[in-house]
């Protein structure tokens, strides 16, 4: 039962969405017709223009009638029943891809079905006048620039006739209605128009802005007998759009006329937007009505030559021009440049052309479009503004948090001069870190790096962008060469500072210049020297150590002994700051503390220590002494299992192999191998001259992989039948005897045979590896023929029932039906049968039918068909 009533309930949740999803738009407006029967009543007619999806056929989706509820304005309290306003005419309306050859890929689902439900009825005329609702479930699905799930959104639409406390005759009043046919071809990505203009049969004033849509019914009740009371629900918009920019902040409604201009957003699809016309009466508010509909952004391409206002060319002569928008493939553009040369004509897709001028100046440029063979002409105007060498630039003093930084702009104008400057500093912690100045400053409240924009333009229209990073710091940055250093005890040391600002040193101990970034010092004792940098009153300070010696020490190592053509890093033992090394032979550096060496002979090298006017000198011996020799002999091919001997030989005092898991010694220069697969052997030879290195040489000792010889099966053949052997396993093959064979020593001999025989197989490589097999033929003195036994005991001795093949050459089939002509075995293989069982199962005893195909050595097809008995 619950299965069920699951099931019911998404079908009735499946139906209403089914009934529900067709709202597309519309417009509530009414018709003053003066006074009612009674007095202080006025007659109205009230009419709501319904857009619904034009697919919309299910019947739940095309009400009859539908109710409007009226309201008291200002308190919201319901004014008596609902009226029941029936359907009073319904049309199509959509936009005929064919109707405007100027628009490429037209769109073809701009359809409105348009339905009209009108009431009359007559109220008293009240202080506060009333709110007119209807309310319906649900807006069609996958709207673009509402929240998802749009087809579970509602729509109310109203209208407010004015009471007399607005106007005295407020509501004697017509509202606005909006006279678009609501069909347009707006294309994504390119400029359009719709126009939300209402006529006001009154002569009031009408302002026009978009706003949102409002939310109605649901899904669980989606068409209600009563509307809810105001106020509603504003409907939920995705970013970056919403109800005063339903299309994007690129589009916008003019408050005069109610046209809506600019450029359609990039992604195709529906989109809700909703106009209110603000209808004012002597200067007064009376009523807003409202109208929302759905648009369609397609994917087709206007016509139209659209340029930017002006052009700024500051970086050269040579100028690149195009349509700002993509038109219809096939429309050719022409361009005039305004300084009397020839016009230009491109069939570019966005019509993209360069142009170069002679001179500076600003230049009127012409754009026209032509499509469809003159039938769709646009043109465009602009103002082309070529002044090249615009370079702007700005330097920045000071870094500390605690004090203004100053902003200087450098920019450089080869034509005009800037003149205008819009600074950003990049203070994260406001929004007020902007300037117009061209010289400006900025304190910050926090350090950290900092992108300042600079936006500058010059008398000439020349505009450029310029962000730098800036560093802001808790205090100014000062940097030395070195934190510890060494001087000769005679020596005089000149420091040099890094950081703007000014400077003091300390102690006032053999020091000159102290107040500059680069003083001078000649300590006679090691002695800190401290800097202050102060930078308008930020202060940094910092210490380095000068120590002070009398002379160098230097030890340049122990003399050593290395193998010839090695290298080695020398390692002297000294405080010197610079070196001198000599001779230059074979030493990586010279004026390196370590350099590498590599001599071929015993050498010396000669090594300087210098501090300053201080230096001394010593000397290390490098001895070379060659590699012993080693030699393991030529490498060598043996068989599996097989062993071979190594021949090494040496002049060093020892020697040792590797590995030895294979080797029967390691203690002889001859030892015997016997390694399984190929393997490499290493000889090191060792002596007592004061190399400290072996020499060393390989052998390779390759393993023939194991030879696994293979004659063939054993077979049977008929007397005087050829049959071809086909040996495999070894590189070369021997059969023997010779005796009625083509040709012995062929891995595929042919043999003529009258009797039984056997032939054995000799497998072997050219190193005389070799394993030997043999094959027995039995000769029938019959036809090519296929034998099966009559019948057969999987229990007993025969217990396979197979074919036994004479002189074939190829099984193509063996098979074994029962007597229901079930099909219980089948194979192509030569010795392969059937073991009496069917799905693991053994059969009982009975007649079974055999079927056979094979093909003779000469290629004739054999074909036998038999029975056979199975006993248990």
């Amino acid at each position: 039962m619950k299965k069920f009533l699951l099931v019911t309930a998404l079908l009735l949740t499946s139906t209403l969405l089914l009934q529900a999803e067709h709202i597309k738009g519309g417009e509530m407006y009414y018709t003053y017709l003066g006074d009612g029967a009674t007095a202080n009543t006025s007659r109205y007619t009230i009419t709501l223009k319904l857009y619904i999806d034009c697919d919309a056929r299910n019947p739940g989706q095309l009400d009859p009638a539908i109710p409007f509820t009226i309201f008291t304005r200002g308190d919201n309290v319901q004014f008596g029943a609902p009226l029941n306003a029936p359907l009073t005419t319904e049309q199509n309306i959509s936009f005929d891809p064919n109707s405007n050859p100027c628009i490429g890929n037209p769109p073809t689902d701009v359809c409105y079905r348009v339905r009209y439900y009108s009431v009359t009825t007559t109220l008293p005329n009240s202080p506060l006048g009333y709110t007119v609702s209807y309310q319906r479930c649900c807006r069609i699905d996958n709207i673009i620039n509402l929240s998802p799930p749009s087809n579970a959104v509602g729509a109310t639409y109203m209208c407010e006739i004015p009471g007399t406390n607005v106007l005295p005759n407020a509501f004697m009043n017509n509202s606005p209605q909006f006279t678009t046919n609501d069909v347009a071809a707006i294309c994504a990505n390119s400029a359009f128009t719709f126009s939300f203009a209402a006529d006001e049969s009154d002569g009031d004033s009408v302002a026009y802005r978009l706003c949102s849509g409002m939310r109605g019914a649901s899904q669980t009740t989606p068409a209600p007998g009563n509307a809810a009371p105001p106020p509603y629900t504003d409907l939920s918009y995705i970013s970056p759009f919403s109800g005063t920019f339903p299309l994007g902040v690129e589009a916008n409604i003019n408050q005069t006329t109610g046209l809506i201009t600019g450029v359609a957003p990039s992604i195709t699809g529906q989109y809700v937007i909703t106009a209110c016309a603000y209808e004012y009466r002597n200067g007064v508010l009376i009523n807003i009505h409202r109208k929302d509909i759905h648009v369609a952004v397609s994917n087709c391409i206007p016509l139209r030559a659209f340029l930017k206002p002006d052009y700024a060319y500051c970086d050269d002569f040579n100028v690149s021009f195009k349509n700002e928008q993509l038109n219809p493939a096939g429309a050719r553009y022409i361009w005039t440049y305004g300084d009397g040369s020839q016009p230009d004509t491109t069939n570019d897709p966005e019509g993209r052309i360069s142009h170069r001028y002679a001179d500076t100046g600003v230049y009127t440029v012409k754009l026209k479009v032509i499509l469809a063979g003159g039938q769709c002409v646009d043109s465009a105007t602009t103002l082309a503004r070529v002044f090249p060498g615009f370079f702007p630039g700005f330097a920045v003093t000071g870094t500390c948090v605690l004090l203004p930084l100053q902003f200087t702009d450098t920019t450089r104008s080869r034509y005009g001069v800037p003149n205008k400057w819009s600074w950003n500093f990049g203070d994260e912690t406001t929004l007020a870190d902007t300037s117009r100045n061209r010289n400006t400053s900025w304190k910050y409240a926090t350090t950290g790096f900092k992108t300042v924009r600079l936006i500058v333009e010059s008398n000439k229209g020349c505009i450029d962008t310029l962000d730098k990073q800036v560093e802001v710091r808790d205090k100014p940055p000062m940097g030395f060469p070195f934190k510890d250093t060494l001087i000769c005890s005679v020596d005089t040391l000149v420091i040099r500072a890094t950081g703007n600002g000014v400077y003091s040193w300390g102690p006032n101990y053999n020091i000159f210049n102290e107040n500059t970034a680069n003083p001078s010092v000649y300590p006679r004792v090691t002695t800190w020297y401290r800097a202050t940098l102060n930078e308008n009153g930020c202060i940094n300070t910092d210490s380095l150590r000068i120590r002070v010696v009398d002379f160098v020490t230097l030890s340049a190592g122990p003399d050593t002994t290395i193998c010839t053509t090695d290298t080695i890093q020398l390692f002297p033992a000294s405080d010197g700051l610079q070196y001198s090394w000599s001779p230059a032979t074979r030493i990586n550096n010279t004026a390196v503390k370590n350099p590498l060496v590599s001599p071929l002979t015993t050498t010396t090298y000669r090594v300087r220590a210098i501090i300053g006017k201080c230096n001394t000198e010593d000397d290390i011996t490098i001895r070379t002494v060659p590699y012993p020799i080693a030699n393991a002999g030529a490498d060598t091919t043996i068989c599996f299992e097989d062993t071979a001997t190594l021949q090494g030989s040496m002049n060093g005092s020892r020697f040792a192999w590797s590995p030895l898991s294979t080797l029967n010694t390691g203690n002889s220069l001859s030892p015997r191998a016997f390694p399984l697969t190929t393997t490499v052997y290493t000889l090191r030879a060792f002596d007592t001259l004061g190399c400290p290195k072996p020499g060393i040489d390989l052998v390779t000792v390759n393993v023939r992989p194991r030879i696994i010889a293979f004659a063939g099966n054993d077979t049977s053949i008929v007397r005087g039948q050829p049959l071809q052997l086909l040996g495999r396993g070894g590189l070369l093959y021997s059969w023997s005897p010779p005796n009625f064979l083509s040709n012995p020593s062929v891995q595929n001999p042919i043999a003529i045979l009258n009797d039984n025989y056997s032939y054995v197989l000799r497998a072997y490589t050219p190193e005389g590896c070799f394993a030997l097999d043999t094959i027995n033929i039995k000769v029938f003195k019959t036809a090519p023929d296929i034998f099966v036994p009559n019948a057969f005991s999987p229990t007993g001795k025969n217990r396979i029932l197979r074919p036994i093949p004479v002189g074939i050459a190829r099984i193509d089939y063996f098979r074994v039906f029962n007597r229901w002509g079930q099909l219980v075995f089948q194979t192509t293989e030569s010795g392969k049968g059937w073991d009496g069982t069917i799905a693991g199962r053994l059969q009982d005893t009975g007649t079974f039918v055999w079927m056979a195909q094979g093909v003779d050595y000469t290629g004739k097809v054999v074909v036998r068909r038999g029975t056979a008995i199975l006993i248990r």
